[in-house]
């Protein structure tokens, strides 16, 4: 099932346009698209506090923006096959969250900017399976592992700059969040000029999976194979993410500790996050790089690196905790991007987007249980913290052990759909 065939002839488009310059390019998209929304979500809680939010609304507003932004993707995800409007639906939803941020530090009404907060978060449940599926295409050609993790690299860059750049408009501003969101029009300009030109250069991505997947000295078959039922394998690698998502602690949690515990002031915490991003980017072009050439055993050391998490963070020593963020930070990187790789190497691609929907529901789930679980264990006891997150962990290999054999009958199923 995996393709890892370097960028050729036979890969080439008539316009020019390889398989890897569409995956970088598409990245640059990505950069500057985290650019915009990982800057206004910098800053949302102080914004939003500003304009009379209490704890809990902000709480509600951002949460039901997670929500929104990974719910709703089980019908962008259906809507993106039946339709097979997949740049369409690429473009709309990046243009509903580029055209959301600049406005949100100017409109002065709390209810209004809660609008624009979710409306953001929509606009990534549209795009996302349609972006995930063309960029599905270009990976068949060049190894889904490596291409989906330049992609994540890429993206992680943006979500480094953008957040700086807020920090620094606002203290030269002296605070004021209308220059320092407005600021974020100029990358949100560019997100949809290079869209629309991608677009124009590479009408029919699906073409560089076709040729990639072409027997020698055959032509590639036209379009896609009459839509089938998600293939067994998938099922089964999606309770393996469900599981090893359940047991992950998130983010907030581990900064809550760092700060309640003197471990680190507020000020350090988005500079250990920032450096958290770094290390997700390495991992991500690690583990698709390895991935390419083992397949997804590799995921075996995604529970490994979850069960470490809390063990390193909770402690009540500095270097130990940061060393539990980073590890965190690399885990992220093998979820933003491998996990992803194997989904397109497990179902073909009339049923591509669905997957990605469904995939992008289950981990919602899992990480609103994971969120919870933690936090609540968290305040409870951390030694029974740890021990609880580390059998989860452990039940989580053992479904990735499941879905090799599942995954043998999902590679029959996907060759007979092609």
């Amino acid at each position: 099932m995996r393709a890892a065939r370097a960028e050729g002839p036979e890969t080439q488009r008539p316009d020019g346009m390889g398989p890897w310059r569409f995956i970088v390019w598409f990245g640059v998209v990505s950069l500057l698209a985290d650019f915009v929304y990982e800057g206004a979500r910098s800053v949302t809680g102080p914004l939003l506090a500003s304009l009379g939010a209490s704890s809990l609304v902000v709480g509600v507003v951002t949460g039901a923006g997670e929500a929104a932004a990974l719910g709703l993707r089980l019908v962008s995800g259906p809507l993106a096959d039946r339709t097979r409007r997949f740049w369409g639906l690429s473009i709309g939803g990046y243009a509903l969250t580029v055209v959301s941020v600049p406005p949100l530090g100017v409109v002065g009404v709390l209810w209004a900017a809660c609008a624009l907060v979710i409306a953001e978060r929509v606009g990534k449940a549209v795009r996302s399976p349609a972006k995930d599926t063309l960029l599905s295409h270009a990976t068949a050609a060049t190894g889904r592992g490596r291409g989906f993790a330049v992609h994540e690299a890429m993206d992680q860059v943006g979500a480094l700059i953008g957040p700086l750049t807020v920090a620094g408009v606002l203290a030269l501003s002296g605070d004021a969040y209308g220059p320092a969101l407005g600021v974020l029009a100029v990358p949100g300009v560019a997100v949809l000029l290079l869209l629309f030109r991608l677009r124009a250069r590479v009408p029919d991505p699906e073409a560089y999976e076709r040729q990639a997947t072409a027997p020698p000295g055959k032509p590639a078959p036209d379009g896609p194979a009459p839509p089938r039922r998600l293939p067994a394998a998938f099922w089964t690698y999606a309770a393996f993410t469900a599981v090893t998502t359940a047991g992950f602690t998130t983010f907030g949690v581990l900064s809550y500790h760092l700060v309640r515990q003197h471990l680190m002031t507020t000020a350090w915490v988005p500079v250990l996050y920032a450096a958290a991003m770094a290390v997700d980017a390495v991992a991500a072009l690690a583990t698709g790089w390895v991935y390419d050439r083992t397949g997804p055993r590799v995921l075996a050391v995604l529970p490994v690196l979850a069960a470490a998490v809390p063990a390193l963070a909770f402690t009540h020593t500095v270097a130990p905790a940061v060393a539990g963020a980073l590890v965190w930070g690399a885990a992220t990187g093998i979820q933003e991007s491998t996990l992803r790789a194997t989904v397109a190497d497990l179902v073909p691609s009339p049923r591509r987007a669905t997957a990605y929907g469904v995939f992008a529901g289950v981990v919602g789930g899992a990480t609103l249980v994971g969120g919870a679980l933690t936090g609540a264990l968290y305040g409870y006891s951390v030694p029974l913290l740890i021990t609880v997150v580390t059998a989860i962990q452990a039940v989580a290999l053992v479904l990735l052990a499941v879905m090799g054999g599942a995954r043998r009958h999902g590679d029959r199923e996907a060759r007979g759909a092609r």
